[in-house]
């Protein structure tokens, strides 16, 4: 919808086009059309990704329907409908896609649907194109273009027609067919002249794959819109689920296994009071065995599960929630658990992650039940253990000729020692690290920010859990003037002075490269890690 703040997956692909926007500006030399390649490829590959998140939000949408068929039913079949409809209209831009390649390339349209993206031999043809999707008139007005538009803003139409009026506003799909479109010399386009004249078969593609990324978005949203609207037409909150949370779900012979089961939201107007019923044994409960289950009652306004465990191994149980909604009605939340009973044994830990990396210090958290710190010794088998100020906890360096090492635990125990166990943990290198010129990896920059930040300096990535530092040691800058590619090379992190000379002649949509980055690593080792390119602003 108009006005509504972008998600983060619309800003990313908005921010694709603009780097494609960006590039159109340059000459169509060889550099820029593999730079229309790299582009087209990230955009593939968030198309990729996409499948994932897609699936996902059916999942959630499913799983209500399974527990609430007449309530959700609704919902789902419009979600059913947001799948046909989504599919279809990918399936109308790849084939276009495909039609333009082949028309373009002068070859059969299955040749076309197979040929990859670098054997093109008529990338930077934009006569073609143009007359293919513009057609005439050149004002696009009976192009396929048009043809295209059209059946977006259909297919938006329909797809907001699934969302109720009261919850239409709440969501963006994006796909905008409207805007102040302007040309370089400030005169007004239309849409199809804005995307599509003009423009050379290498930036056709990754445009149009563009439009299939916009189209995932739209059916993400729709599926995730019909989630809330199927559960706020009863809750005034987005979700409701039932959740066991047990004190541990790890316990010796003889303990008494202990969890609270609660509904993770509520409406502080509407105070439910639920039902629990629990059955052991059991990967679900169907209301059709309610009465071989056990009933919760509550204690002190809370709902606990107490029983105590017996017999070595994995155990299971299931139950499920009935909770009265605002309408009178009755929702229901199943929920399945389990936990393991063992004896007393070791535990080896890492503390940020379950593996152990090469040439760096892994921190380990080391117990056993029952057993003080100061009595426990563990042995590594590659590499060397030592022990921190902090009871319990270990530093472990490993070499990088292995792939597994076990650390064996003894502890002192009635003034002897006794084995406790063996664990084993999986040895990987380090990950490269990101490297950033100005907080930035990639996209838009001021060139006036580059300069003055000065040098390139390197990041772990973010879904990585230890803070190492790695140093550059050489890089080499990349740029095109004119027909020619020119190379600056710098043998530390630091921009040279010619590169600070060259930066501050950059145009506006000139693409730097950073390339053959070479940094050292808390192991000592030096390694080449993948390039940064930036786009002048």
């Amino acid at each position: 919808m108009a006005g509504q703040k972008e998600t983060p997956r619309q800003r990313m692909i908005s921010m694709m086009y603009l780097v494609l926007t960006a590039m159109l500006a340059l000459n169509v030399s060889k550099d820029v059309l593999t730079g229309f390649q790299v582009v087209n490829d990230s955009v593939v590959l968030t198309n990729q990704n996409f499948t994932g998140r897609r699936e996902g939000a059916y999942a959630n949408l499913e799983k209500e329907y399974m527990l609430n068929e007449i309530e959700v039913g609704p919902f789902w079949d419009k979600a059913k409908e947001a799948m046909r409809m989504s599919a279809s209209m990918v399936s109308y831009i790849e084939n276009l896609r495909d039609e333009l390649i082949a028309t373009t390339e002068g070859i059969p349209i299955d040749s076309a649907r197979v040929r990859g993206f670098d054997e093109l031999k008529k990338k930077d043809n934009y006569t073609t194109p143009t007359r293919f999707l513009i057609g005439v008139p050149e004002d696009g007005s009976n192009g396929r273009a048009r043809a295209l538009k059209n059946r977006i803003i259909a297919y938006k139409d329909s797809m907001l027609r699934l969302i109720g009026p009261k919850y239409r506003d709440k969501i963006n799909i994006g796909l905008e067919t409207e805007g102040d479109y302007r040309n370089a010399g400030g005169q007004k386009l239309n849409w199809e002249l804005h995307h599509f004249y003009d423009i050379p078969l290498a930036a056709d593609i990754p445009i149009l794959n563009k439009f299939i990324s916009e189209v995932n978005n739209a059916e993400l949203e729709v599926v995730n819109g019909l989630l809330r609207e199927s559960i706020e037409e009863d809750f005034k909150y987005d979700r409701i689920e039932a959740k066991v949370l047990p004190t541990t779900d790890y316990l010796f012979v003889g303990d008494e296994y202990e969890a609270e089961v609660i509904v993770a939201a509520y409406d502080t107007s509407h105070s439910p009071s639920p039902s629990v019923f629990v059955l052991h044994n059991a990967d679900s409960l169907p209301k059709t065995k309610r009465e071989e289950a056990t009933r919760i009652a509550r204690e002190g306004g809370r709902l606990m599960v107490r029983f105590p465990v017996s017999g070595l191994g994995q155990h299971k149980y299931a139950g499920f929630v009935s909770v009265p909604t605002n309408s009178g009605r009755e929702r229901t939340y199943h929920f399945s658990t389990d936990y393991f009973v063992a004896q007393p044994s070791v535990t080896v830990s890492p503390v940020n992650m379950n593996v152990l990396y090469v040439g760096v210090e892994n921190p380990l958290s080391i117990s056993v039940s029952g057993v003080p710190a100061e009595n426990i010794f563990p042995v590594i088998s590659r590499g060397t253990l030592k022990q921190t100020q902090t009871k319990g906890n270990w530093i472990a360096i490993v070499p990088g000729d292995v792939r597994e090492v076990s650390v064996a635990v003894s502890a002192k125990v009635n003034g002897g020692m006794k084995p406790m166990g063996v664990q084993q943990f999986r040895v990987k290198p380090l990950p490269d690290p990101d490297p950033y010129i100005a907080n930035k990896k990639d996209g838009f920059v001021d060139r006036e920010s580059i300069i003055s930040a000065g040098k390139i300096v390197t990041l772990m990535p973010k879904d990585f859990e230890f803070n190492f530092t790695f140093k550059v040691q050489s890089f080499k800058m990349s740029m095109q003037r004119g027909f020619e590619m020119y190379h600056y090379d710098s043998d530390s992190e630091n921009l040279t002075p010619e590169m600070l000379r060259e930066i501050q002649r950059t145009n506006r949509g000139q693409i730097l490269v950073f390339e053959e980055i070479v940094v050292k690593g808390p192991d000592g080792a030096n390694r080449t890690i993948e390039p940064l390119v930036l786009v002048i602003r």
